[in-house]
Parts: structure tokens; sequence; C-alpha cells
């Protein structure tokens, strides 16, 4: 199956003719029922409304005009609470999100801001060019993030959401400057480049818990790390500069996969680590496995937010239910997890030490480092009440020896 051929179609009326093209979104796979025309005359007060009543804004005029339109209807939804018209005062981030109750009302604020700020959708050719006046060329930005285009695309028009064209040059600059990664060594080779929609180690705490964790000693020959869920394949490489002699990373994600290849090529690591596409464990055993998992269990809005929510904690619960099957006499398994979403009341200490226990799993040790990322610092964040105490954890595990 082709690109075009796995995008829907939306249809409009313009001008007294029959229109027709191609629907890409990250947040709406569904394409828009109600599309309205507009152009730079139109105002951000009505562009307001219309979106609040359902309607998709196509837009005509000019790529910076549709900058700011976009900028003036998010302050506009963020002073009526999301756009359900009824306006609020104006919280602290400490009233924002104080409980639990206020954390998933603060979610649902996201996610409806989010969609309706997604109703602004602009025309862009199937060479990736935007069809508006003064916009940038971001040929370069689309095909990293999509892929080159196909050539029986070349005449198709596409209908994409200006937020997600934004994200998309936001997540091309990280992937042309690199995020640096001390634990990787000295430069030039201490540099990750993400690649859209994979999770970015712009947090480096995790990435030194597992740079400075002793490695479990099991005698196995050759010495194999599993990475679960490897993403831009850090800590694979980590794992790597530390002398493991192979470590296979794994992860659902074909993004993912594409990345981590194009990290590894960098870092001259291609040889050492191999990749595989699979939901969790590769066959055989392992004396390490590392699993980093969302740390936060919710509904992922979009494709873009399953690095960070894990639905019904699947992924982690997975990883515990199977990780005694995988590991050799004597190995660990390291899970990397916050305690954020304890301190949000979205899970227990108590429900993960049950989960081990489950699992038939005992902790043999546990390295602890507080969050120094710019977030739990900054006191305009509607989470920095829990950021400020969070403390990420890699929990050493292993199994427990079997009763006599």
């Amino acid at each position: 199956m082709t690109l075009n051929e796995s995008l829907p179609s939306v249809e409009w009326r313009e001008s007294e003719l029959e229109h027709s093209a191609l629907w890409r979104s990250e947040r709406r796979p569904l394409p828009p029922k109600r599309l309205l025309v507009v152009d730079d005359s139109l105002s951000a007060d009505r562009a307001f409304r219309l979106v609040c009543e359902g309607t998709t804004l196509l837009w005509r005029g000019d790529y910076h005009l549709a900058k700011q339109l976009l900028q003036a209807m998010g302050r506009r939804i963020d002073a009526t609470g999301q756009g359900k018209g009824r306006r609020r005062q104006a919280d602290t981030p400490a009233e924002l999100v104080s409980d639990l109750q206020s954390y998933h009302q603060y979610r649902q604020r996201r996610s409806r801001r989010a969609q309706l700020m997604s109703c602004l959708v602009v025309p862009m050719g199937g060479d990736y060019r935007l069809a508006l006046r003064r916009a940038p060329d971001l040929r370069s930005a689309c095909a990293q993030a999509w892929g080159p285009p196909p050539e029986t695309s070349r005449a198709e028009t596409w209908l994409v959401p200006l937020t997600d064209l934004l994200g998309i040059l936001g997540a091309h600059q990280w992937h042309l400057t690199g995020v640096r990664v001390a634990a990787l060594g000295p430069p030039p080779g201490d540099r990750i480049y993400p690649h859209y929609g994979v999770f970015a180690p712009t947090r480096d705490e995790y990435v030194e818990l597992v740079s400075r964790a002793p490695l479990p000693q099991t005698g196995a020959s050759p010495y194999v790390a599993f990475d679960i869920g490897t993403g831009t394949g850090v800590l694979a490489a980590v794992l790597a500069r530390r002398r493991v002699e192979r470590v296979i990373a794994t992860d659902i994600s074909h993004r993912a996969l594409v990345c981590a290849a194009d990290n590894l090529e960098r870092l001259a690591l291609a040889e050492t680590i191999q990749l595989l596409q699979t939901e969790l464990f590769p066959p055989g055993l392992a004396s390490l496995v590392v699993c980093n998992p969302p740390w936060l269990p919710g509904r992922a809005g979009s494709s873009l937010e399953r690095a960070i929510y894990d639905p019904e904690s699947r992924m982690l619960m997975g990883f515990l239910s199977r990780l005694g099957d995988h590991l050799e006499a004597g190995g660990e398994g390291w899970l990397i997890l916050s305690d954020l979403a304890e301190l949000l009341g979205l899970r227990s200490r108590e429900a993960l030490l049950s989960a081990f226990a489950k699992a038939n799993l005992r902790v043999v040790g546990k390295l602890e480092i507080k969050a120094r990322h710019a977030k739990a610092s900054r006191l305009s964040d509607p989470l920095h009440r829990f950021r400020a105490a969070e403390v990420t954890s890699l929990w050493r595990l292993t199994t427990k020896p079997p009763t006599s």
C-alpha cells in the first residue's frame, strides 16, 4: 500500500467548484466533516467561534499571518477553559494541578486545546510544497518526518493541520543540531539526533543512571544486553560504549527504528547493536535487559504521545511479567521509572512493588536521581509542584530463587 492509499480524503466546495484532497493529521485520523475556506480577512474572534462550533478552517492566505492567527486562537482557547464557552479565572500552576482530579481536568483541557488548534489547516502539494504566500520550504523537514514523497503523489493535494507542520519544523531543528548526551563520551560522538515522533533524550537523568549502574556479572559469553523500546537508540548506544559485547535493541515503532539506525550509524555502533521490530522482547536470553517505558499510565492523545503515556501500564506490566523468561542466571532487568505517576496519584508504590512480586522478581538494588530538567524549576509549568519533587529510579531486578 502506498502512502496516499493509506490516507483518507476530504471534499469541499470552493468558488462553485467541487474539490478534494488527501487528509493527513497525527491527532485527527478522520477527515473533517465541515470545512470552510478562509483567508487573511478572518478575525481571530470569528476563527475561535468557528472552530468551537466544529468547523475546520482551510487557510488560503499568508503563511506568517496563519501562524499569528493560530497564536491568537490559542490565547482565546486558554482564556475560556479550552473553548467550552465559560470564561474562567487565570490559574496559578499550583492551583491548576494540585491533585489527581485536577490533573485529569488539566489533561482534558490540553486535549481539547490541541483538537481546536488542529482545526486550522493548510494545503500542501504532494511534493511537500506549501501552497501559501511567503511559505517556507518544508520539503526537507517533511521528508525527514514522513519519508520522501512518492512519485505518484506529486500531483496530489494534501490538507494538513498547521500545528502538525510547526511540530515537524521544530523536530527538524532537533534533528539538525542533535542532543548532547554526556554519557556517550567526548565530542563529536556525544550527540543523538532525534527524528520526528521519536522521544528526544533531552532529560539526561535516566541516561546517567544507565551509564553508572554496575553491570551484572553472569559469566555468559557473549555478554548480551536487550534494550526494550529503544526509541532513538540512546540507551543501546550507552551500553555499547560500556563495552557490552552484543546489544539487541527493540521497538514496535518503525519510525523509532529508522531513527535508531541513523544514530547508531553516526556513532559507528551499527555493527555492535542489532535492531529488531517487535513489541517487547527479542528471542533468547540476556545478562542484562533494560527498559525505559512511558512513565505515566494513561491514554495517548496522538501517536506522538506514546512515549509519555502507557495505556493501562501495558508496556510496564508486559515487561515485568516476561522479564524472568529472558534473563540468564544471575542476570538483571533494569527498569527505569520516574515517580511522577506516584506523586500525581496515578499509580502507588505499593502497586509497583506488588507487580514485582507477582512477576516473581526481587529488587537487588536501586539508583536514584533528582529531576534536573528545565521544567523541574519552571514555576509556569502546570505540573511544577510535582516535577520539583520528582525522582527517577533505576530498579535492578532479578528473579527470585526457587523455593525448596
